[in-house]
């Protein structure tokens, strides 16, 4: 009897957690990169951010809305991946006009000049999208160029899912290739982190939220029995945070001396 009259406080409770919990995983996955943009913005400086962090995320959001359609999860999980394309287009966005700019406002000096005047400024050559350079990849001079690639990449992805989503073998891999592309999230900024022996320029509340979301969302995938390859994935997710953690631990602990001649101009890439 006294059960029975707990529930009318229960069954609400448990569904305000169960909503709070879908919420937190829509939006928790962009909260992170919150205080990022505001540093890029306040300092006019993205050398720390690897635009390549957008890459990931945008290749593994979109291979996991097109498992979606071939393998139905949770709601929360396809509202997430639609937001989280959105906000790397906004981050994108934003370097490229803070790293064209720089690019721009760079003004080179000579030693050997005749006089003590600088340099004319040279600006930056154009790198688009339908060059097809590999040199240049994912390093072009216009937001549009991303989004061209965004686009054309959604298109021939979706199209070969059309073809094969009759297959489960292709559906399974398909959910295996989006999650693990997501758990490599960390690997560009840490990949940027051991080449310059530095964390520099790099948010640590930004990872901090890294871990602590990614740890909630693994968590998330055990208890609501989601496909194996996402609770698998997020695992290893949560490892490779810790391992860009013991970075800005170990570079804080032995920062790098600065080299005396070394010149670093704004506009050079993070990765």
């Amino acid at each position: 009897m006294e059960a029975e009259g707990l529930d009318w406080l229960l069954v609400p409770l448990h569904q305000l957690v169960s909503w709070g919990a879908a919420a937190a995983m829509v939006f928790g996955g962009v909260v992170p990169y919150v205080p990022q943009y505001r540093d890029i913005r306040r300092t006019q400086n993205a050398d720390g951010f690897s635009t390549y962090v957008c890459l990931v995320l945008l290749v593994a959001n979109i291979l996991r809305i097109l498992f979606w359609f071939g393998r139905r999860f949770e709601s929360p999980l396809l509202w997430q991946s639609a937001i989280m394309i959105l906000t790397m287009l906004l981050m994108l966005k934003l370097c490229t006009e803070v790293r064209v700019a720089n690019e721009l406002n760079a003004r080179r000096r000579s030693f050997a000049a005749a006089d003590s005047k600088d340099e004319e400024v040279k600006v930056a050559p154009r790198r688009s999208f339908l060059d097809f350079d590999p040199h240049h990849f994912w390093q072009w001079s216009s937001f549009w160029d991303y989004v061209q690639c965004v686009l054309a990449f959604t298109g021939v992805a979706g199209y070969i899912t059309y073809l094969s989503i009759d297959s489960t073998l292709f559906v399974e891999t398909l959910g295996f290739l989006a999650v693990l592309t997501e758990a490599m999230l960390g690997v560009p900024q840490l990949y940027r982190n051991h080449r310059h022996q530095s964390t520099e320029g790099m948010s640590i509340k930004m990872v901090l939220m890294w871990t602590s979301g990614d740890a909630f969302k693994t968590a998330y995938f055990l208890l609501k029995g989601a496909p194996l390859q996402f609770s698998v994935c997020g695992l290893l997710q949560v490892l490779v945070d810790l391992a860009i953690l013991g970075q800005a631990y170990a570079f804080a602990r032995h920062p790098q001396k600065p080299a005396l001649h070394a010149v670093h101009p704004a506009g050079t890439k993070a990765l």
